[in-house]
């Protein structure tokens, strides 16, 4: 059985639990760095990048984290986890994984109370719309010639976005500035999943 592990400190790692369980893989809570072995891919869940980058930091789980990602563990960052996994972010004053070449503003769509949804049309995921929770999302400032973006924000999305990028990826490394554990699609777990799988020199579950 696939292995993926959810960094478990703070936000909805829980909601990431349930999708993949759904969708037949184990989901491992990591908390430890004895958590990380046998691991066959990573999520960094939604939350407070601040806490989540200082309970790491507590928890001595930067240096592990950093070289299985840098030696080719799939990972997946949604929302916080995407600025966990940026090379660059503005204003948050600690460090990150650095495993994403992106420029990254957080909450740079504003407060909780500005937080919005929107149909996106993700062609690597196929038809239909995909409908994305956003919750005091970043904003990709920036993106390196290495990174892929697979979905932008715009106002034909009935939101009043202005084209950057919200899902993105760079070789075995994804991210999105949305929520998808939020809603009941499993159609980015499942590509997600699809990553881990090639990684590992399998087929695609079904």
């Amino acid at each position: 059985m696939t292995r993926i592990g959810v960094l478990a400190l703070q936000g909805d790692f829980l909601e990431h639990e349930v999708l993949l369980r759904r969708l037949g893989a184990e989901a491992v809570q990591v908390r430890k760095p004895e958590t990380l072995h046998g691991l066959d891919g990573l999520i960094i869940p939604g939350g407070e990048s601040t806490t989540i980058c200082r309970l790491m930091g507590d928890l001595q789980l930067y240096k592990p984290l950093r070289e299985l990602v840098a030696a080719g563990l799939p990972a997946w960052g949604t929302c916080a986890g995407m600025i966990v996994l940026a090379q660059r972010v503005n204003d948050l004053g600690l460090p990150t994984l650095e495993a994403l070449d992106i420029t990254v503003e957080r909450n740079a769509y504003g407060r909780q109370v500005d937080s919005f949804e929107a149909d996106l049309d993700i062609p690597a995921l196929g038809d239909p719309t995909f409908h994305a929770v956003f919750i005091r999302a970043p904003v990709v400032s920036d993106v390196g010639a290495g990174v892929e973006v697979l979905a932008r924000l715009s106002p034909e999305d009935g939101s009043s976005g202005d084209g950057s990028p919200v899902a993105v990826r760079q070789g075995n490394v994804l991210a999105t500035t949305f929520h998808p554990e939020l809603t009941e699609d499993t159609r980015f777990h499942r590509y997600f999943l699809g990553m881990v799988e090639a990684a590992r020199g399998r087929s695609t579950p079904k």
